[in-house]
This record gives C-alpha cells, sequence and structure tokens, in this order.
C-alpha cells in the first residue's frame, strides 16, 4: 500500500477541503437601512467589580413600506448592535401608505406606551421623536406627525409604532373585507 499521494490536509491527493470559506456569507450591500435607535448599557456588581452588558435596539427598513424592528443583547457595543440589526431583519413586515403618508389617524399601544399617528398633507415633514422617526423613516413616510401618549421608554415606543403601522388599511383593503366596491367605502 503507497500513501504516497496523500497527505495530513485531508481528502484524497492532498486536496485541503477549506469549510470555513464555503460556510462564509458573501458582504452584499444590504437592501435594508439600518439604524440604532437607543443602546443601553447595564452592570452586575460581583466579588472583583462591575461586568457591564449592553443591549442595542435597531429598526431596519427598504423606504418603501418594510420595516422591522430587534433587540439585541452582548458584552460589547458592536456585537449587541450586530445582533439587534438581525432581529430586526427577521421582524420585517409590510405596512400599508397612501402616497408618502398614512391612509388615516391610528393609536398604536404595546405595554405602557401608546403612541398616535396621523396622516400629513405633504411637506408637512417628519414630526416624530427620535424613536418613532426611526420607524417611520425605515418604512419610507416622509409626511407625518405623532406624539408619543403614555410612556417614553424607547422599547415600548417602537413596538407601539409597528403595532400601530401594522394595523392600517386602505379604502381597497375595507372594501375586499366588507364586500363592497371602495366607491360606497370612500362615499
Amino acid at each position: 500500500m503507497s500513501y504516497g499521494n496523500q497527505d495530513n490536509r485531508g481528502g484524497p491527493g492532498g486536496q485541503r477541503r477549506d469549510n470555513r470559506r464555503d460556510n462564509r456569507k458573501e458582504e452584499v450591500q444590504s437592501e435594508f437601512t439600518e439604524k440604532v435607535v437607543s443602546l443601553n448599557r447595564v452592570a452586575k456588581t460581583v466579588k472583583g467589580g462591575r461586568i457591564f452588558k449592553f443591549s442595542a435596539l435597531c429598526v431596519v427598513g427598504d423606504g418603501a413600506g418594510r420595516v422591522g424592528f430587534g433587540l439585541g443583547k452582548a458584552g460589547e457595543i458592536s456585537e449587541a448592535i450586530r445582533k439587534g440589526i438581525e432581529d430586526a431583519k427577521k421582524n420585517v413586515t409590510t405596512i400599508t401608505t397612501s402616497g408618502a403618508t398614512i391612509p388615516h389617524e391610528v393609536i398604536g399601544v404595546f405595554g405602557a406606551g401608546r403612541v398616535l399617528l396621523k396622516p400629513a398633507p405633504p411637506g408637512t415633514g417628519v414630526i416624530a421623536g427620535s424613536a418613532v422617526r426611526a420607524v417611520v423613516e425605515a418604512a419610507g413616510i416622509s409626511d407625518i406627525r405623532t406624539k408619543c401618549l403614555r410612556s417614553n421608554n424607547p422599547q415600548n415606543v417602537v413596538a407601539a409604532t409597528m403595532v400601530g403601522l401594522k394595523s392600517l388599511r386602505d379604502a381597497s383593503q375595507v372594501a375586499s373585507t366588507r364586500g363592497k366596491t371602495i366607491e360606497e367605502i370612500v362615499g
């Protein structure tokens, strides 16, 4: 038996399989815009001092009605942001828009957070706080008025904004649900 054609790199004929390259995803320019809404640092006190951990609330959107948010936690800020963006990409949903604004007024509720979302005429811009602004701009809405009614905790505010945006329906969706024509709904 001759082993001259093989070496220690695995595989017949000395060919090495590089599984690391095969499993690596190619870095492609993402279709989503990514925003970090808030960073939070928590400390755990142990015998030797304090241990710090970080959480990052992130929002992603394509600017054309698709938006999502996620929370990432890690020992380093960059790792927390990366996890938050990954989580946000898993939770992307499509929202209903009416041109550059929303079809009707809605209140989104999540936990103690309540967010009022009102349509605005063209040229108004985005009138919103930082957490709501991140979600609305990522969704591609450029004319809207908003108000946080109760909690101003960024996690609850972002979640309430998403609940409100998901509940939006335009005239054609309402007409198909009720079995009527759009003219009967609009009046």
